[in-house]
């Protein structure tokens, strides 16, 4: 860890100490409200360690809390993190040769970590930034849930306190960037119509699936 920290300068490790605090609070919030809506201490714990993508998780236990099942939240999860697959072919080089490694590396691809890694300018950096940033926002989120999730007990309604708002305006936090795109916009808008329509006819997650049917609309125009 020492030689990573030497390769680095106090500009990167303040970026990724900002990061790390900002994914924090998310996941302190992710904790608190998936324990206060009624499931376990340990299913959002263990999601965290397992899955490690916060899109996706929110997704999943978002729409467990309004009632849907299992099938229907890891399908609806599964596709946000497709983004992720050009960004394991863009850092594969920094995850080393050895297999627990480039397992374990590949575990810690996010969008911040593979944005870190492809910012560097030589492939001693890239490692390095990946590798430093991919830890400490791991170790940061999962300390960060299990605390929310033990909050999350004493909490009661969610409601009272103005925490099932969370998780929307999370999600839509985490969609806004992406909206500058021609395409991502006609896709969100189609996608989001599919869903108010479906909502009050179909039960919990099925207006989530469905909304999916947005992705018609990204392509592009000749």
């Amino acid at each position: 860890m020492r030689s990573l920290l030497r390769t680095q300068d106090r500009g990167l490790l303040r970026d990724v100490a900002l990061v790390c605090l900002a994914d924090g609070v998310i996941g302190i919030s992710f904790g608190a409200i998936a324990v206060a809506g009624g499931l376990p201490v340990w299913l959002p714990v263990v999601m965290s360690l397992v899955v490690f993508a916060g899109a996706a998780q929110f997704s999943a236990v978002g729409i467990l809390l309004a009632g849907g099942g299992p099938v229907a939240a890891v399908a609806a999860a599964l596709p946000l993190n497709t983004r992720i697959v050009p960004f394991s072919l863009a850092v594969t080089d920094v995850l080393g040769k050895g297999r627990s490694s480039r397992l374990f590396g590949a575990h810690l691809i996010t969008d911040e970590t593979a944005a870190f890694a492809l910012a560097q300018p030589d492939p001693a950096r890239r490692k390095a930034a990946f590798w430093i940033s991919g830890l400490g926002l791991f170790v940061t989120w999962n300390i960060c849930v299990l605390a929310g999730a033990l909050a999350g007990k004493a909490v009661g309604d969610t409601g009272a306190f103005g925490l099932d708002a969370a998780y929307p305006a999370v999600l839509l936090a985490l969609v806004l960037p992406t909206l500058g795109d021609a395409g991502t916009r006609r896709a969100a808008l189609l996608g989001a119509a599919v869903a108010l329509a479906a909502t009050p006819v179909l039960p919990p997650g099925l207006p989530v699936l469905l909304a999916l049917a947005g992705l018609l609309a990204a392509r592009r125009e000749p």
